[in-house]
């Protein structure tokens, strides 16, 4: 059934007739049962040897791809060859400040403190910043979901600079599109990162095969490199679990190899290259060179890649085993890594283009080859994996196309694989390799992309400072002075390399970044058509508690956006179908701006209207980390809440003078909403849980449930029914059938609108929702039990 439906912008004072109180007093929201739970997640404790342990488990997935820029720095940043040897000296002093100040103190020690309950990545700051402010475009939260364990958040004083911060933020969407924006764009970044790692990674371990046989084709060397990217990719849908046992054995030898190889060249060739540590000789290395010694930063810049990636791979292990990997292992390797390239090329600057390989002794070549190239397979994993989170974040936020998601391992929460997006991340790094078929170019597209989400991140942080950390403004001041003073430099020379292969990146975030934008504006455009066309509940009750048609046996399941209100897809249904289910239950998935809503959280259940009304609404809330599994058993979950909440709701009126006041003892003002209570940590409900569970399990109706729903509807009593009749009679209704009544809203442009609304609207997102994956696919709905309601809605 399609209707043509205009929904013209309501204003706020013409949304509020003369049911609104009315409406306020019947359909509230769940807001006083949901603040009751405790905070049960503490910061863990940890023993020195445990912290010692995830300080190696982190090698291997977050520093893999830091460990293998010394493979190609130098080649990137004298392509055409060095003409003084002093200029080596300038470079290695540029690197050495280069890790000093973005990767240890900026990232490792000041953006890693800024983590979401472990969760790391631009989506994690925006998800912080959405908790603290209300700039989420999509407005569907409420203070019942500040009560989550997972919603932290600090308390912020009305007169303080924070509350300042907030209502400039919160004035104007503007503001909040371009702080979306902002996040966007760092996030399309960060994709093309997934796309330039493998590629360059694998491309410059590859290369190690020329050394020793030099008059072998650059085309073998590229033909070897696709190789292992096919193997690489094709390998995703096992997950890193399955062989994430091998990483951090292979970066540590990696990172002590590269440190052995570094003072072993130090003490051989020159040791003089340590007056690198002094910052004078950057000045020189600038005068001298001058515009080429800018634009030789670009080159520079690689020496950090991978630092975006250390707090976006951040989930699976404390900061301070972060902290302490870095500290002791990866930055005094990287730095004797660097100074002993740099003391080879002293004596032979001939070789810059191959230095890494050149510089290795004889007896350990390829023993360090093999370990180059399994440490690049490592890196370009890190990457993919961290891709793939971020695609899952972007979908949750409602910035990006359904897509299928595969939880590959028991253990990790974080491990996922994106079917969809990993064959695209394969077919684009393959043709990057091939394309290009050199470092240098990669290199160039390998750089703008990472200046360029260390700047979004900046801008995060300076809010995240100003707004949650409340530091003060001397501090946020020295903080972003620093950043981009360093960031902004580097940024002004990969764009003197933008005709060089850093377009690359700049076209495949334009691309990706149209579909996220695009996707989001129709997701919030239906969200305000809900909002807009939302049914009274004082209309519903005026329909009497067979909502003025024949309700047949059976549970509906109404899916809805909305957390509050009777959709319009309901009264559509009900407009052109003479006949309803006995139970109906209006369902709204949201997600919420929190990495995990745990599962004794989920669920929030209430009842709408009086008991004959057999009428309910189920809340199901997730955060941008949660995943829909097949195994899941959504459906059954919803249930055994909604029999729970029955189950207690009876319960507290049969041991109450009034049913005003909640389980928890706290006055509800005629709410009869409830959160679950944990059934394993909760020793108060014990029982309570215990007879539910059961009940739901093991009875069976005494009458058949035709006859007890007729009953029941015929009497039009059910507020009399006793805790176990009305059990019976859903238990009843379940048995007689579930059927899932869900929206098919088609967005669609108005006909007076311009040409590029018509364009976004009308093909490309009609098209993104014509390739996404169905909600009924997500929440594992039968087919037969699947009822489509259609709208067209025009923006």
């Amino acid at each position: 059934m399609v209707s043509d439906i205009e929904v013209d912008t309501i204003g706020e004072d013409e949304s509020k007739g003369s049911m609104w109180a009315l409406e306020q007093k019947i359909d509230q929201p769940m807001d006083e049962e949901a603040g009751r739970l405790k905070n049960m997640y503490r910061e863990k404790k940890f023993s020195a040897i445990l912290l010692l342990r995830l300080a190696f488990q982190s090698l291997g997935v977050v520093y893999g791809d830091l460990g293998t820029s010394p493979l190609y720095v130098f080649y990137n940043t004298f392509p055409k060859g060095i003409d003084d040897t002093e200029d080596i000296v300038g470079a290695l002093s540029l690197i050495i400040y280069s890790l000093t100040l973005v990767p240890l103190i900026k990232y490792v020690f000041i953006v890693c403190r800024a983590n979401d309950n472990g969760q790391g990545g631009t989506f994690a700051l925006y998800s912080i910043l959405c908790r603290h402010a209300k700039v989420n475009t999509i407005p569907n939260q409420h203070k019942t979901d500040e009560e989550l364990t997972t919603y932290s958040r600090s308390t912020i004083h009305e007169k303080s600079f924070a509350a300042k911060t907030r209502r400039w933020l919160e004035r104007h969407a503007f503001k909040k599109n371009a702080l979306l924006l902002l996040v966007l764009v760092g996030t399309c970044m960060a994709i093309g990162d997934g796309i330039l790692t493998p590629a360059i990674s694998v491309l410059s371990a590859a290369g190690g095969i020329k050394i020793d046989h030099p008059a072998m084709s650059t085309d073998v060397v590229i033909l070897v490199a696709v190789v292992i990217l096919l193997g690489l990719f094709s390998l995703q849908h096992y997950g890193v679990d399955k062989v994430g046992w091998l990483f951090a054995p292979v970066v540590l030898l990696w990172f002590l190899f590269i440190g052995g190889i570094g003072i072993f060249n130090i003490i051989k060739y020159d040791s003089g290259v340590l007056r690198a540590f002094s910052p004078v000789y950057i000045y020189h290395y600038f005068k001298r060179r001058g515009k080429n010694g800018w634009i030789s930063l670009g080159g520079i810049m690689l020496s950090i890649t991978g630092t975006e990636a250390l707090f976006a791979d951040l989930a699976h292990f404390p900061v301070s085993a972060i902290q302490l990997a870095f500290t002791v292992i990866v930055f005094p390797c990287l730095l004797l890594a660097y100074s002993g390239q740099a003391a080879y090329l002293m004596y032979n600057k001939e070789h810059v283009s191959d230095a890494f390989y050149r510089s290795i002794p004889d007896g350990v070549y390829w023993p360090m080859f093999v370990i180059a190239t399994l440490a690049a397979i490592v890196a370009s994993q890190a990457t993919i994996s961290a891709t793939f989170s971020i695609i899952k974040q972007a979908n949750a936020l409602g910035c990006f196309p359904r897509v299928k998601v595969v939880h590959t391992s028991s253990k990790f929460l974080g491990q996922i694989y994106v079917p969809d997006i990993n064959w695209i991340l394969m077919v684009l790094c393959i043709v990057v390799t091939a394309g290009f078929k050199n470092q240098s170019q990669i290199g160039n597209a390998y750089g703008t992309a990472v200046v360029i989400v260390m700047l979004a991140t900046t801008f995060l942080m300076i809010l995240i400072m100003l707004l949650v950390w409340r530091c003060h403004w001397i501090l946020v001041f020295i903080f972003a002075a620093l950043s981009l003073i360093v960031e902004c430099t580097y940024f002004s020379a990969v764009l003197f390399k933008v005709d060089q292969g850093g377009w690359v990146p700049l076209v495949i975030a334009a691309v990706f970044l149209l579909i996220m934008y695009i996707w989001h504006y129709g997701t919030v455009k239906r969200y305000e058509f809900e909002m807009h066309s939302k049914i009274s509940m004082a209309w519903i009750l005026g329909l009497g508690p067979s909502l003025g048609l024949v309700r047949v046996p059976g549970i509906g399941l109404v899916y809805t956006e909305l957390a509050s209100g009777v959709p319009h897809i309901f009264s559509h249904f009900i407009t052109n179908l003479p006949a309803i289910h006995s139970v109906v239950v209006f369902v709204c998935v949201k997600y919420l701006p929190v990495y995990m809503v745990p599962e004794d959280e989920r669920f929030l259940v209430k009842r709408i209207g009086p008991k004959n009304f057999h009428m309910f609404r189920c809340v199901a809330r997730y955060g941008y980390k949660d995943l829909h599994k097949k195994d899941d058993g959504f459906e059954k979950k919803l249930f055994d809440s909604l029999f729970l909440f029955v189950r207690l709701e009876s319960m507290m009126e049969g041991g109450s003078d009034s049913d005003e006041y909640s389980l928890y003892g706290q006055k509800t003002h005629g709410s009869r909403d409830l959160l679950l209570p944990d059934t394993t940590t909760t020793d108060t409900f014990s029982s309570v849980v215990d007879l539910t569970v059961s009940t739901c399990d093991s009875i069976v109706p005494a009458k058949s449930p035709s006859s007890v729903i007729n009953s029941n509807m015929s009497s039009g009593q059910g507020s009399s029914h006793t805790e176990v009749d009305e059990m019976e009679f859903l238990t009843g209704c379940r048995d007689a059938g579930v059927v899932h009544i869900m929206g098919n809203t088609v967005v669609r442009a108005r006909r007076d609108s311009a040409f590029y609304k018509k364009f976004s609207i009308d093909y490309v997102y009609a098209f993104l929702r014509k390739i996404c994956r169905e909600h009924s696919v997500i929440f594992n709905v039968p087919h037969e039990s699947l009822l489509n309601v259609g709208q067209v809605f025009y923006v």
